[in-house]
């Protein structure tokens, strides 16, 4: 799958930021923990991950509605089961499979559950980011897991018990396993070192609404006392997704359009935005939407910064690539750090053929960008997923058309992403077949 961008054009008009990819795919998860009807509003049902995870989960059983003109799903999955599935039916690029063991252990008493994939955005064939800590929840909770070669298998006969889940790391993975199964084990159960981000508080809140009984202490302690049934029907709004507001907010500014973003939810972006601040940009504000113009640069250009990714509630690494490509725009050298995930620099040599003259250096943990570039159309290829959209961006912005390879890349992070460009001046293609070099 390749993109044809005709760059070059101005975007004007009004975006809608859609419902989180990184909340939606999890809140589906918790959602067939229940017997009762299930609805989540503001759900992206164009997601390129979501129509994976929603296929992943038919497959199981689960009868599952999209309604694309309200944004709502309709989850239900008192008929959902165990079921070992082919290569064929699982070889996705999605990571969250492991959310479904809960669901499956539910019902049967066993779960099957195939490798996560994803992003592969350094640090080994899965990116850096193994399965061993949700091994270890499902251990804590009394379950027997085996390594199989095409899947993991979680047996828990008698359904997970409560237990004390210590996490050696910071993981968000780990915690969403850990709270989805935590939700319907039996009796109390204690998790340490959570990570609790925007989303994972999106999760949790969920869960309550279903009737779990989950108490959070601090920034990393949760407290979850368990039923051993199934949960109960609710119905929730997924919250806002904080990656693709920041994404036309930045975009606005290098295209020097004029963009209103709708649905910014600037409670979990706070630090974000303020970088964008003390690199120069004051943008207009209400209390749901953002408004761009090239009048925001309050000295006349971006202003060079240094930032380091890490943990929220500050620059996650997952925004890492919008703040390397605004740096092209500043008027001297930018540094940007990633302490999350070190390994994350393969987008940035597909970003440089996209760049007029030698402005990207990448080493591991570090980028440094030298500002005042000017962007080009040219050939480029989709790394990880934000990544990819970094490299869109840039041909947006050039003057003339590219090519990007592999643009899936992209997609599978942006809820009708072809349509919300067109809606704004883009003009964009996206071919299913391979690009002819």
């Amino acid at each position: 799958m390749y993109a044809i961008i005709d760059g070059g054009i101005v975007p004007r008009g009004h975006v809608r930021v859609s419902g989180a990819k990184n909340s939606a795919t999890r809140l589906l998860s918790a959602a067939l923990l229940s017997d009762e009807p299930v609805t989540l509003r503001n759900f992206p049902t164009e997601l390129v991950d979501v129509g994976h995870k929603v296929n992943f989960c038919r497959k199981l059983g689960a009868e599952i509605t999209l309604d694309r003109e309200t944004e709502q799903a309709s989850i239900s999955a008192q008929a959902l089961k165990s079921r070992l599935l082919t290569r064929n039916d699982y070889d996705v690029p999605i990571r969250t499979t492991y959310l479904l063991s809960a669901a499956q252990v539910l019902r049967s008493g066993i779960a099957r559950i195939p490798y996560p994939g994803g992003c592969p955005i350094g640090g080994g064939s899965a990116g850096g980011r193994g399965y061993d800590q949700h091994i270890m929840v499902w251990k804590a909770l009394g379950a027997e897991v085996t390594e199989k070669d095409d899947h993991i298998e979680i047996t828990a006969p008698q359904g997970f018990q409560g237990g004390e889940i210590r996490f050696s790391i910071s993981t968000v993975g780990g915690t969403e396993t850990a709270l989805i199964c935590t939700a319907i084990a039996k009796g109390r159960s204690e998790i340490y070192n959570a990570y609790i981000t925007p989303e994972v508080e999106d999760l949790i809140a969920f869960l309550r609404r279903m009737g779990a009984n989950i108490e959070v202490f601090g920034s990393s302690h949760i407290v979850v006392e368990g039923r051993g049934q199934p949960l109960g029907g609710t119905h929730m709004s997924v919250m806002s997704d904080r990656i693709e507001a920041l994404t036309w907010i930045v975009y606005g500014i290098l295209s020097g359009g004029e963009l209103t973003v709708h649905n910014v939810p600037f409670g979990s972006m706070e630090v974000p935005l303020l970088h964008l601040q003390q690199a120069g940009i004051d943008f207009f504000r209400n209390s749901r939407s953002v408004h761009v113009t090239p009048g925001c640069l309050t000295s006349g250009s971006v202003q060079p910064f240094e930032l380091a990714c890490g943990a929220h509630p500050g620059v996650i690494s997952d925004m890492q690539s919008f703040y390397v490509i605004l740096a092209l725009a500043a008027a001297g050298t930018s540094r940007v750090y990633d302490y999350r995930y070190p390994e994350r620099i393969a987008f940035v040599g597909e970003l440089a053929k996209l760049v007029q003259g030698d402005h990207l250096t990448a080493e591991r943990g570090k980028i440094t960008i030298n500002g005042s570039a000017r962007f080009k159309p040219g050939v480029a290829d989709s790394t990880d997923l934000r990544g990819s959209m970094a490299v869109v961006m840039a041909a947006l912005c050039a003057d003339g058309r590219s090519i990007i390879n592999n643009v899936h890349m992209a997609l599978r992070g942006y809820n009708d992403l072809e349509g919300k460009l067109r809606t704004i001046g883009g003009r964009i293609e996206v071919r299913e077949d391979r690009h002819a070099a």
